[in-house]
């Protein structure tokens, strides 16, 4: 038993863990550290041509936009030194206070360590990664109450329908 629990921990040690798994960890690593805004972490994951567009495309994250949830959804090995992976992002503007939710497909490869190298929405709201949106028609206000007040009395006995 303690010849067992040793040889796994040297296995561990020695970097034994499957591609696969290097890859999650590298994926909760980025995706947690974005979402709780620390940038400056999160951007060690990113291959370093990609960098400057990642910057760009999560600039409002921790300022206008907040991420209340980030989800990784699903992970696919192409081989052993590429990954596609989806990730589910909850957030939302603070300015709106609307709960949002986008997919995201990013795309990951191994070399010198597995490095986000391209994300985009494939599906949800957009804005999250720096996308424009463009204002919708203005509608009208919602109205205050489901059923119309009826007033009684206020004078000469009739009723004050508003």
């Amino acid at each position: 038993m303690f010849r067992a629990a040793c040889f796994g921990m040297f296995v561990a040690a020695c970097g034994g863990a499957s591609p696969g798994a290097k890859a999650q960890d590298a994926v909760t690593e980025l995706n947690v550290n974005a979402r709780f805004g620390r940038m400056e972490i999160a951007i060690e994951g990113v291959a370093v041509k990609e960098r400057d567009a990642f910057a760009k495309r999560h600039k409002a994250w921790g300022g206008a936009i907040r991420i209340a949830d980030v989800e990784v959804a699903g992970l696919r090995m192409r081989g052993e030194q590429e990954a596609d992976v989806t990730v589910r992002v909850a957030w939302y503007r603070v300015d709106e206070h609307e709960l949002r939710n986008t997919v995201v497909r990013q795309r990951w490869e191994a070399k010198g360590g597995w490095r986000l190298v391209g994300e985009e929405r494939t599906e949800g709201d957009m804005g999250l990664l720096g996308d424009e949106v463009k204002p919708g028609p203005v509608s009208a206000p919602k109205p205050q109450a489901q059923f119309r007040t009826i007033r009684i009395g206020g004078g000469g006995g009739d009723m004050d329908e508003r």
